[in-house]
Formats: structure tokens, sequence, C-alpha cells
């Protein structure tokens, strides 16, 4: 069977000779619609039999249901807000169910982690606990991605789960959690390979194998660890491909390891995604409020989303920026269906300009006059990020998106990339600068607006005039003070310009801040190679073996001191301290402070406000094969 889908609508014909019983007709109206994405995810409606006047309208359903899926994961569907299939889904939902082999080709966002997940997950037995499911995948980005949709699908079902093993992470742990048991293994073939040469991970039972993004295996070099992998599975499993596009090298592996396949094909329709110019900053997890503020001063917009993963977090988010005099409402999954479309009209002629919202609440949003996309809180996946950014951009128009990234974050920039097909621009925090620049731009603006368009009746203007001259005859004054006053006054006892510390020039993240990383920890390994490792430029000092301890006075006003337990004994560098410290916090080497090294242990001053799990990452964090086992020292 061979099915050829452009963007929305069927254009091929579907003739496969097992088709599953009840749901013909219901696929059938389906793929004549032009169906949206489930990113989109707008309900489908059963198309009204014809009748008499008096018929009743047919009551709109999940379009998942056709499927015949347990009611388990259906609830999970309907509570992240999926309700019709997306054509990628229509297509090859039915086959998997059915247990055939499968070749998709499509573009990351087109809904293809839910077309096979859902099959696989209506498949699998939650009494087995050998994993059945075994998704491959390029990059370990794209398997904690994957993983966490899977898991997001599969949130009703208790006794599911879900694993992703990848290079770089603990592999003690990861056995723990293979004996414990697991239905399904997301990983990278390298680490998935390592598991199964050890004996840890036991794919005996293994029903169903998935290959995502086959072509980027190939473009990696993993090839040969894939065919390695399919040759050690059962004989009898079902094999399921996906790539964007169809080399030479993955269509002689899907002819040699794939069984009859059904074969998928999505042509995407030109994407709207280069009208809208995407962004990133990266910024600490309570910094996080002050940095939105700052960037909704500076990028003004006439409509804005920003987009947060859970309820509780729109909240504080609305409330905060209400305190900042802006109009604001909230959608998350506790506003009622009635309230819902209230605030969208609302939103829609211009009586609030931003909206917070959740993924689940946003889904097929259209509103023409939102310009920009705030992505507070990484999205899940990149299928998410899609459809978060495509609520800007949409009739022709252009569109701006900024997305907010914690240093620990910074790895699953390229996942997003690769789902949008274009790099995503590095930004700075506005400064005070550039902020206090736009309040004057605006201030010049309403007053213009004032001038021309005003909105008191004649005799309101005549009594302001009254009283302008009554001031001015009383107090001496001219109309520029008069005038002068009037402003202040309209400030509402707010300062015009923004003052104070600018802090944002050490939280540089992003690929800039990792290049500043590596030229750091080479003048650190310079220095050290010299013997001179004070590390001036940053207050660093060195005490040398031997030396007694002692502090030197306490750290910067804005510094913490810290303890970690590797000193002169561990053969440590302050470049080594340097280079781990900075690549696991985000930050660049000029803001890491005094260093000094000991016997048995060292003390680095770095910035105040390190986030509780960055923390635990360094405490982790091995240094010359050593735990640093960072502590706070009492001040």
């Amino acid at each position: 069977m061979t099915q050829i889908l452009d963007g929305g609508a069927s254009v091929g014909a579907v003739d496969s000779s097992v088709c599953l019983s009840g749901i013909a007709t219901d696929l059938s109206v389906a793929l004549q619609a032009d169906a949206p994405t489930a990113a989109d995810a707008p309900a489908v409606a059963d198309e009204p039999a014809p009748d008499t006047a008096a018929a009743a309208e047919p009551t709109p359903v999940n379009g998942f249901e056709a499927f015949g899926l347990h009611a388990d994961l259906l609830a999970g569907l309907s509570a992240i807000g999926f309700q019709s299939p997306s054509p990628i889904q229509l297509a090859a939902i039915p086959e998997l169910l059915l247990g055939r082999d499968l070749v998709g080709q499509a573009q990351t966002g087109t809904g293809k982690t839910a077309a096979f997940s859902l099959p696989l997950l209506h498949r699998l037995d939650p009494e087995q606990r050998k994993p059945q499911v075994l998704v491959l995948t390029p990059t370990r980005e794209l398997a904690i991605q994957v993983a966490e949709a899977i898991n997001s699908y599969a949130a009703q079902l208790s006794r599911v789960r879900v694993l992703a093993v990848y290079g770089g992470s603990d592999f003690r742990e990861q056995i723990q959690q293979l004996k414990r048991g697991v239905q399904i293994v997301v990983g990278t073939p390298g680490r998935v390979m390592d598991h199964m040469r050890q004996g840890t991970l036991d794919l005996s039972e293994l029903r169903s194998l998935v290959l995502d993004e086959a072509d980027e295996m190939l473009r990696m070099g993993f090839i040969d660890d894939v065919e390695w992998v399919l040759e050690q599975l059962p004989a009898q499993r079902q094999v399921v491909l996906f790539s964007a596009t169809m080399p030479t090298e993955i269509r002689r592996l899907s002819h040699r390891y794939l069984k009859d396949p059904a074969e998928v094909t999505i042509r995407t329709k030109g994407s709207d995604g280069r009208r809208i110019r995407q962004r990133y900053l990266v910024v600490n997890g309570p910094q996080k409020l002050e940095a939105l503020e700052r960037v909704l001063e500076a990028e003004r917009r006439e409509g804005v989303i920003i987009f947060a993963r859970t309820k509780a977090v729109t909240l504080t988010v609305a409330e905060s920026l209400e305190a900042h005099g802006y109009d604001v409402a909230v959608l998350n999954g506790d506003v009622p269906q009635t309230q819902r479309e209230r605030t969208i009209e609302r939103l829609r002629d211009g009586r609030v300009d931003v909206l917070v919202a959740t993924d689940v609440a946003a889904r097929g949003l259209d509103v023409e006059r939102i310009n920009l996309v705030v992505n507070y809180d990484i999205p899940f996946d990149g299928e998410a990020y899609v459809h978060r950014i495509g609520r800007t951009g949409r009739a022709g128009r252009s569109g701006d998106a900024i997305l907010f990234l914690t240093p620990r974050e910074r790895r699953f920039l390229s996942g997003l990339e690769r789902a949008v097909g274009q790099p995503i621009e590095p930004m700075e925090v506005p400064a005070n600068a550039t902020i206090n620049q736009h309040r004057l731009d605006r201030l010049r603006e309403r007053l213009t607006e004032s001038l021309q368009e005003s909105s008191c009746r004649e005799e309101e203007l005549a009594l302001l005039g009254e009283i302008v001259q009554r001031v001015a005859s009383e107090r001496g004054c001219t109309g520029e003070q008069l005038a002068v006053a009037a402003l202040a006054l309209g400030l509402g006892g707010k300062p015009l310009l923004l003052q104070g510390e600018e802090r944002w020039a050490t939280n540089r993240g992003g690929r800039e801040g990792l290049r500043e990383v590596g030229r750091d920890r080479e003048r650190g390994d310079r220095d050290a190679g010299r013997g001179d490792v004070s590390r001036a430029s940053r207050g660093g000092e060195r005490s040398g073996p031997g030396a007694p301890e002692r502090q030197d006075g306490p750290p910067e006003a804005h510094m913490e001191r810290f303890r970690i337990e590797v000193g002169w004994r561990d053969r440590v560098k302050p470049g080594n301290i340097v280079g781990a410290i900075a690549n696991e916090a985000g930050l660049s080497g000029r803001s890491i402070g005094r260093i000094r090294i000991f016997d048995a242990h060292s003390t680095v001053d770095l910035p105040k406000g390190m986030p509780d799990d960055v923390f635990a990452d360094l405490q982790r964090l091995r240094v010359m094969n050593r735990e640093l086992q960072i502590s706070r020292q009492p001040q």
C-alpha cells in the first residue's frame, strides 16, 4: 500500500487489503476533510446525515476514537488537547495497529511521533516488564523529546514505563530502571548497543522497532550500528522507519529489513516558519520573570502570547505582568469554555494585549493580531514548538518568536532548529539603555496621538483649558512647565527611566557563551602550564600544596563562596574547575570568581542565585575523575 498525502488532504489511493473493522467510514470522512495537524488540534465533527430539518446536529467527537484505541489512551490524548489526527496519523495508525511494517517520509512537526506511538501503546502488554518497543533516534536530545512525548500520550496508562537511554547519562541508573521493568525504550544507537552487549537490555520479547529520522542517522554515520541492532532482534517483529528524505542507503535498509511495508509520504506545504523571526535567550530560572518584563518592554507588540508549562506558572506570570500595567488574560485547563471564548474575543478585538497560556488551552487558537510568541517554558518536543510559534505569522503576516532557555536546556536547541528547519538566533536580555529608549519613544507617540485624536468632549476640553490657564496664572509658570508637569502626572508616580544594576552580562549563554567558556578554559590551562595560576582578571588565587587554609575576606556582594572536594592532590588546575563549572552551569568563564586550591579541597566564588537543579548537577560533576561534591561555605 502506498499513500501520498499533500499537507492536509489525501491525493493518493488507499488500497490496503485489510482494514480495521468499524473505522473505514470514519476514516474516509476524515481523509476527505482538509485535516489540520494534531499540533493545531481543532475538533473534527462527523458530517451530518441528510435528513429532515428537524434532525439534530451531530456532536463533535475526538477524531482518534475512530481508530478504536483504548479508553485510557484516548483520555490521555484529550487531556493534552489532541482532537483530530494529522494526515500522517490518519494514514499510519491503521496500518500499525494491524502490525504491518511501515515506511514514512515526513518532516518533523507533521505529527509522526504520535503516528507511531499511539498504535504501539495500544498494542502493549502492560503485564510484560521486558521492553516491547525500541525507538532509535540519532541524538540524545531527540531521544529525550520522544520519550517525553510518549509519556504524555500514556499519562493515563499507569503501568506503562518509558525509558530514554543515551550517552552522557548515568549508565548505572539506566540499568536499575531496566531491571525494574520498562515496556518502551527510546535511545541512541551507541548506548542501546552498549546495553545489549552487556546483557542489561533484553530484547527477546521485542514486538516493534522504530527508526526515527533515519536519514539523520545515516548522515551521522550510525547506519552500521542500526543494522547491527536489527540483526540481534527477534525474527518476528514490526519495523517502522521514518525519514524526512529517502536517500539510496535508507531505501536499501527498508528493502532489506522491512517485510511488505506500507508506505506513507507527506508532502508538506511551504512553511510559514520563514515569516517568523525566531530568537532565544539563556537566563537562569529565578531571573526569568524579570527578563520577561524586559523583553516585553523592548519588543513592543500589539498582541502577545506567552506559553508556560503549567497552570501555576501561567497565574504567576500573569499576576506579575498585571502588576506592571499590562492588560493580561490567562488560558489554562481550569478556564471554562465560555470564559475561554470571551478571553479569545477580547484578545482578538484588542481589549487584551497579553495572553498567558498552556499548550492545551491554546490549541487551535487563531488570532491574526498576534505578532509575538514567547516560549517562557521550553516545549516538550519539536512538534509543540512548531505549534506554539505558529500562533504568529498568520495569514501571510510576519511574526516574532522568542524562546527562554535555562542553561541546562540549551542542549534541546538543535532539536527545535531541526523541527523548524532553520536556525534560531541568539539574543541578549534587553539592557537599561534599550528599555529607556523604548519608553521615551512610546511616551512621544502617545503624546502625538493625544494631540491628533483627543477622546475628550468639547466641554471637557474647555474645562481642561480653564484649569491650565488658572494654574499658570496662580503659579506664574510657562506652558512648557505645565506640559512637563502634566506628563509627570501621567506617569502615576512611576520612574520614567530604568535605573540600577544590570546583571545580565554574567548570564550569557548559547553558542557565544560556549565559545567564551572555551577561551577561558584555554587561558586557564595556559596559565597553569606557566606556573602562574593566579588568574588575576577574575581575582583567582592559588594556595600551593601544603599551604594553610586561610580566608582572605568574604566574596564580592553578588557572589557566593563554595567548597569543592578536589585539590592539589588530585592534580586539579583552575582551568579544569572553570571549564567544568562553566559548561554545566551555563556561565561564561569571566563570571566565575576567585578560585583557591588547597591540598584536599578548593574554594570557588560563583554568582548568587544558582538554581537548585543546577546545584544538584554540580554536586555530581566530576573533575579529574573525582566528584566536586560542591557545598556552600558559611559566610
